[in-house]
């Protein structure tokens, strides 16, 4: 998957990217995206595209819990968190649901995940726990509790990771009383 701006970097003209297209050496995902025709399409390959198109964000929430798969629910929109003071692009496809998060959270707990040849950045599963809870009016309490016991269940992050994401979020006097229900058992 390729921007022109990234064609035009390596200095691919418009033009030639225009006859790669009806030769059908490349493939017009949307407008300024392309990609190869026998390209495999990986099953996360959305969050590649939304990320071409902002290449500025960061995937989260819903999204994020669903890469990790500590969720079944298949969001109708893509996650993604920009800057506050960031220009919020017109997306067409994929379907983007912006979030706006403070610069400090928005640098924090980033992991990159290679899809489709594409380094996307995704929240990783403490951050994004953490972040769920603190969006909870948003996205329910249920998700939240459902994503918490998923992460610990699967021993995708630790208890004490979580809690110190939590901590940092501001949201560990909400998720403290289901941490300690889901990991009295030890």
């Amino acid at each position: 998957m390729v921007r022109l701006a990234e064609f035009r970097a390596t200095g691919v003209t418009a033009t030639t990217v225009s006859r790669l297209e009806r030769a059908g050496a490349v493939i017009r995902l949307g407008r300024g995206l392309y990609q190869l025709p026998d390209a495999t399409v990986d099953a996360h390959h959305v969050l590649a595209e939304a990320y071409k198109r902002v290449p500025n964000g960061v995937i989260c929430l819903v999204s994020a819990l669903a890469f990790h798969d500590l969720t079944d629910q298949m969001p109708a929109r893509v996650w993604m968190a920009i800057d506050p003071k960031a220009w919020r692009p017109r997306v067409e496809y994929p379907a983007i649901r912006f979030v706006r998060f403070p610069k400090e959270r928005l640098e924090k707990g980033v992991e990159f995940h290679v899809i489709d040849g594409v380094r996307v950045p995704i929240f990783g599963v403490a951050k994004t726990l953490a972040d769920v809870f603190r969006y909870r009016r948003v996205l329910g309490t249920t998700l939240a509790v459902e994503g918490l016991r998923e992460g610990l269940r699967k021993k995708k992050a630790t208890p004490a990771e979580i809690s110190k994401q939590a901590v940092e979020a501001g949201v560990w006097t909400a998720m403290q009383p289901y941490m300690e229900a889901l990991t009295l058992d030890g």
